[in-house]
């Protein structure tokens, strides 16, 4: 698989990170241009008895417009949504966002696991799955349900990683399109996100 042919093909990009995720989204969300296109849907686990700074921090570094998401609201293109503590993030036909507090997925809810499946299930091949530093193996499903849809599946290479975990655990699961460092995955979705401004 190749840039060229992946360039206006991605209507949405599910990213799933843990421990170290803030620094390594500070590497790629703030790269991507105005004119970027997918959807950007982002579940990072942090701690569930405070209000989350995702927002402040990203909206002060990103061209796109960054939310955190609220339930039944459709989703926009080139847009950055970061799923609220405490609540599962998932796509529904619409597409829409839908938040639910379910119990949690390997300890975790948000679980990137459920958001990754739900977009598989929305999006098909018109999706890309990254997955991002991490202490657990929380998105290796999800990731695997990326792929067996026929979506584009994105690895940060685990020497990269603040922790490594992670990133391995998906690629124990099965093989990724591509594997690369922060800078490199920064890159490639700028090119295949129909933006090359900024």
């Amino acid at each position: 698989m190749d840039f060229e042919s992946l360039r206006g093909r991605i209507d949405a990009v599910v990213v799933g990170a843990s421990a170290g995720g803030v620094e390594a989204l500070v590497t790629v969300l703030p790269s991507l241009p105005r004119a970027f296109r997918p959807s950007v849907l982002v579940v990072i686990h942090q701690p569930r008895e405070r209000r989350s700074m995702l927002v402040d921090i990203f909206s002060a570094r990103c061209a796109l417009p960054v939310r955190e998401a609220q339930d039944k609201e459709s989703v926009q293109p080139g847009t950055i949504y970061f799923a609220p503590p405490d609540y599962h993030l998932l796509v529904d036909e619409g597409p829409s966002l839908a938040l639910s507090a379910d119990d949690p997925v390997l300890f975790s809810r948000p679980s990137i696991d459920v958001l990754f499946e739900s977009a598989a299930d929305v999006y098909g091949h018109r999706l890309a799955g990254l997955i991002l530093t991490g202490a657990n193996s929380d998105g290796a499903r999800g990731l695997a349900a990326v792929r067996d849809a026929g979506g584009v599946t994105l690895v940060q290479r685990p020497d990269t990683a603040h922790v490594a975990t992670m990133p391995a655990a998906a690629l124990a699961r099965g093989p990724a399109d591509f594997v690369l460092s922060l800078e490199q995955l920064a890159d490639l979705l700028r090119r295949v996100g129909g933006g090359h401004e900024g």
